[in-house]
């Protein structure tokens, strides 16, 4: 009788459902889905959206989110989970108790605050239940500088505040801290990561591309598909971000906008 192949490792995404397919759960899906892992997901919101912005937000109700962590976590046990746009602090609270009651580890929060258009995507009450109930539940939280702002309440504009930023995030509860230096002005992208003991950066010269939606979500995505399939958290982040730079480098110009990312990224190859 022939062996039946071994079953994939199961990640989890708790986000937001981005109609033009670029960001959000349809970014998260595709990404773990290269990594040869198999995708499980919680919408926390419907949004009307393509490559030039967003037009609408619906919230899906918190008691229904929790819902689909919990149906999704006794059947389909993730071996990783990350949490996306999350709209509200209701929301926040709902898949912090899921995510408390079900047990699910490790998980990654991308605090998505602001669409790559400049549109909000989380009020500004949300913030704090983020800060209290979410970040000590994470294994890796993953900001850009605008994100970590917001966050901490201190400027992030340059190595040395992303280096502090990182720290005071450790400092909220999260075991580790990427701080991610797209936004940095110069021709060199820095990120930086802080797991409260040691440092790791990566340095590279900055992509002319204008293929940058759904940054943010692939690389959170990728750390928890490589977490997922057992690889440290330095390991994730670094295959992650070169993942993601492949992804930038070979993005797919569609749209009249931010161009979505190339998902078709092979990370084996990397």
């Amino acid at each position: 009788m022939k062996a039946e192949p071994p079953a994939p490792p199961v990640a989890l995404t708790i986000a937001g459902s981005d109609s033009g397919g670029g960001a959000g759960v349809q970014a998260d899906l595709k990404t773990f889905h290269a990594y040869g892992v198999f995708g499980t997901s919680a919408i926390t919101a419907v949004t009307v959206q393509n490559t030039r912005g967003v037009e609408a937000i619906h919230k899906v109700p918190a008691q229904l989110v929790a819902a689909q962590v919990i149906a999704v976590a006794t059947d389909l046990r993730p071996a990783a989970c990350k949490t996306g746009m999350l709209a509200d602090a209701a929301i926040i609270k709902a898949v912090a108790g899921a995510l408390t009651d079900t047990g699910i580890t490790p998980v990654v929060v991308d605090p998505v605050m602001v669409a790559a258009s400049g549109d909000s995507l989380l009020e500004e009450e949300a913030v704090v239940a983020l800060r209290q109930t979410l970040l000590p539940l994470s294994r890796l939280v993953t900001p850009n500088l605008d994100e970590a702002e917001i966050i901490t309440g201190r400027s992030v504009r340059s190595q040395s505040e992303m280096r502090a930023a990182a720290e005071a995030l450790v400092e909220e509860g999260c075991d580790a801290a990427l701080v991610k230096g797209g936004h940095l002005e110069g021709d060199e992208v820095i990120d930086v990561l802080f797991d409260g003991a040691a440092w790791r950066e990566w340095r590279a010269p900055r992509l002319s591309s204008r293929g940058a939606h759904g940054t943010g979500c692939t690389l959170s995505a990728a750390v928890t598909a490589g977490l997922a399939s057992g690889s440290s958290l330095e390991e994730s982040v670094d295959r992650g971000i070169r993942f993601t730079r492949e992804a930038i480098r070979t993005g797919l110009g569609l749209g009249g906008g931010s161009s979505p990312l190339s998902h078709w990224v092979d990370p084996g190859s990397l």
